[in-house]
């Protein structure tokens, strides 16, 4: 996470450590290495450290492992001798699983306790219309307005002089200054997270947050999740249209515009000045490069260069693009010529 290792407690309870039998009852794993310690928190391995409990849930992920210094792991039974020496090890079919429901043991979301405006709002100068719930530890900067029926959740940070609309709602997330949030956008939901358990999908606990910087625009019904463990960040400047969906753990550069529709799955990378057509889609963990174009419809499956403009579905360079889609249609005509002679 972008603030610690630790979920942000302005949005997370932390709750009582757990000893490794009781991780192992809890996830019905077998321990196959002890230790004394009591684990209070969970974490990827990259971040993981004495006190946390971390998963190998991907062979791909087996350097990680054994460079890790997390204090528990959760493997397959084929990984055991790649953990290092020190940390438990609790052996299980299901890792991910297992460690989701370690995270829902440990970590617990703030509920949303009513509180009132002067206890949330910088000054006076800040406009709350009827219907706003405002959460307890939230903070409203000075010059803001919160349209009618908007939910500010506990710990929620707003800057100075953004412009909430009506029907939205705002949980674990840091707003900037000058922000404008349109009607009916949703900021801080649970990214889609799920993984195979003994008896079928489990929800992967969101333990990050979003992260909106200053004179960000997000078009109405837009959403915006916050992060598995790291954040999901909106760079300054950027200018989001209606029905857009941004997913957990991507960081969206500065100056960046996205047309309504689009769609960018998890841990999406995109560069300072990149721009996005309508109802364009990228699939997960890939990178925009700086000033790179997608246009609209196009549906990228890969890195897409600095600069490049690409199109089409699956998406390439344009050029490219245009020169495939002449020659289909040339073979297309040529086909039916010879149908009708």
């Amino acid at each position: 996470m972008a603030q610690g290792s630790t979920p942000d407690a302005r949005f997370f309870d932390t709750l009582s450590p757990l000893g490794v039998d009781d991780l192992a009852a809890l996830t019905g794993g077998e321990v196959v290495r002890s230790s004394e310690v009591r684990f209070a928190r969970v974490a990827p391995l990259a971040t993981a450290g004495e006190d946390a409990v971390a998963f190998l849930g991907d062979k791909k992920f087996l350097e990680a492992l054994k460079a890790s210094a997390a204090g528990c792991v959760i493997v397959p039974r084929e990984a055991v001798d790649a953990v290092p020496a020190g940390a438990a090890v609790i052996v299980s079919r299901t890792p991910q699983a297992a460690w989701a429901a370690v995270s829902w043991a440990l970590h617990r979301p703030i509920s949303l306790v009513g509180v009132t405006a002067a206890e949330v709002c910088e000054d006076d100068t800040v406009v709350i219309e009827p219907g706003v719930v405002l959460g307890q530890g939230a903070r409203i900067g000075r010059g803001a307005r919160i349209g009618a029926n908007t939910v500010i959740g506990p710990g929620v940070q707003i800057g100075r002089d953004c412009d909430i609309g009506p029907n939205v709602t705002i949980r674990f997330a840091l707003i900037g200054d000058r922000v404008k949030i349109y009607a009916g956008a949703r900021l801080g939901e649970a990214g889609f997270g799920a993984a195979g358990g003994a008896t079928g999908a489990v929800d992967v606990p969101q333990l990050g947050r979003v992260i909106v910087q200053d004179n960000v625009t997000l078009g109405a019904n837009t959403c915006v999740d916050r992060g598995a463990f790291d954040d999901t960040v909106i760079g300054e400047n950027t200018k989001v249209d209606n029905l857009v969906m941004i997913a957990h753990n991507c960081v969206i550069g500065r100056n960046v515009l996205i047309a309504g529709q689009t769609g960018i799955s998890g841990s999406v990378t995109v560069g300072d000045g990149v721009m996005f057509g309508g109802q364009a889609g990228v699939g997960d963990h890939f990178k925009i490069g700086v000033g790179a174009r997608v246009a609209a419809g196009g549906g990228v499956l890969g890195d897409v260069p600095a600069g490049e403009t690409w199109s089409g579905y699956p998406a390439k360079p344009i050029r490219q693009f245009l020169r495939e889609t002449v020659w289909v249609s040339k073979q297309a005509s040529r086909k039916g010529k010879r149908t009708d002679d």
